[in-house]
């Protein structure tokens, strides 16, 4: 029988070892984007004696870590000698190791260890996701979330014929859609019990924008939809079996903008009362990187070459989701099979890599606490 209902912790980690931060310059562009919002948020909101950070579904850390360094960097350097904590947050089953070392400058750039570079600057991990209150009431002055909170915290029901909800039928979609609102008040609401007065909760989430693009569709292929013909391709070929193709629904939901606002938008609404309010709300584009690569050196790289660079970045944070599918198998077996099915998809933009890109699209929202 195929899974509904299972919950976020149960079936989602990104890939480990450092791989995610390594695969996925993209997130970390889009990141590097945030930077200027955040120190606006920091000039204007209280100074409390401890400036206390969290960032909201780290992975690994190394995505924003080069934006952490550069935003303590200039606090000190404007005669800021706070401590500072920063809290990464992220599941049980998220690769916390990695994420210590990385900010102590065993593994990555060390010059970003800010943790080893500046002074009063402490660093902690918490295993709990962000559907749950984290932080003590009133002792967080700045949150922070970057390409994490599309998940939901379980699945609403499980797709038939396609592996994500933007392929979903319209019953489907409507339960991610139900799913998905409940969580955002509940994050919000979270958060807004966290914040101090006059804190800032500033993310960055991957939803649909004002024409239509999500992540991976944003003029050329559909990403998930290739994921789903080449995932059904292994159906076809009985190497996988239906349920094993129902079982592969991602536990995410990319939110429309109006989504987005809807807790803002209703005074009498929960989210509201708690004093929160949404004073930005922007789209944000942010080119493939590969893409770009390619496009720039054409002349001396191959349409295998490329491949080769954009199909890791989705495996990053995907591949899990396709393993745990196929759970009940040998795991040799499993990692054949997926290893198969991402060569499928690198064999297919190698072909013609006209088209396939992961061009990202987020919502990026500023909201306070007042």
């Amino acid at each position: 029988m195929s899974k509904a209902n299972l919950n976020t912790q149960s079936v989602l980690s990104m890939k480990g070892d450092g791989y995610y931060s390594q695969k996925t310059i993209g997130a970390k562009n889009a990141i590097d984007k945030t930077k200027i919002l955040i120190e606006a948020a920091l000039e204007t909101m209280p100074k409390k004696d401890v400036l206390k950070i969290a960032d909201f579904g780290s992975a690994d850390g190394g995505t924003s870590q080069e934006m952490w360094f550069n935003i303590i960097k200039k606090l000190k350097k404007n005669g800021d000698d706070r401590q500072i904590e920063i809290l990464y947050t992220d599941l049980a089953s998220n690769d916390f190791s990695v994420l210590f070392r990385t900010m102590q400058g065993m593994q990555g750039n060390d010059n970003f260890a800010y943790q080893k570079k500046f002074k009063n600057v402490f660093v902690h991990g918490s295993g709990t996701g962000f559907h749950d209150q984290l932080m003590a009431n009133n002792s967080l002055s700045l949150g922070f979330s970057a390409t994490a909170m599309h998940y939901v915290s379980e699945r609403p029901c499980m797709i038939k014929d396609h592996v994500h909800m933007v392929g979903s039928n319209d019953v489907e979609k409507n339960k991610f859609k139900k799913q998905a609102l409940i969580d955002w008040e509940t994050i919000l609401l979270h958060r807004s019990k966290e914040l101090i007065s006059g804190g800032r909760f500033i993310c960055i989430n991957f939803g649909i924008d004002e024409q239509g693009r999500y992540l991976g569709n944003t003029g050329g292929h559909n990403m998930f939809n290739n994921f789903s013909k080449l995932w059904k391709n292994l159906e076809k070929e009985g190497i996988i079996s239906n349920e094993e193709f129902i079982n592969t629904t991602f536990t995410q939901h990319y939110r429309t903008l109006d989504e987005f606002k809807k807790p803002f938008d209703d005074p009498d609404s929960e989210v509201s009362k708690s004093g929160l309010i949404l004073k930005s709300c922007k789209t944000m584009f942010t080119d493939c990187p590969f893409k770009v690569h390619y496009n720039n050196n054409k002349s001396s790289m191959t349409s295998n070459q490329y491949a080769e660079t954009l199909i890791p970045t989705m495996r990053s944070w995907s591949e899990t989701v396709f393993k745990t599918a196929l759970e009940k198998r040998d795991p040799d077996q499993a990692n054949d099979i997926v290893d198969r099915f991402y060569n499928s998809y690198m064999n297919e933009v190698a072909i013609n890599p006209d088209g396939h890109a992961m061009d990202y699209i987020h919502i990026v929202m500023d909201i306070e606490k007042v």
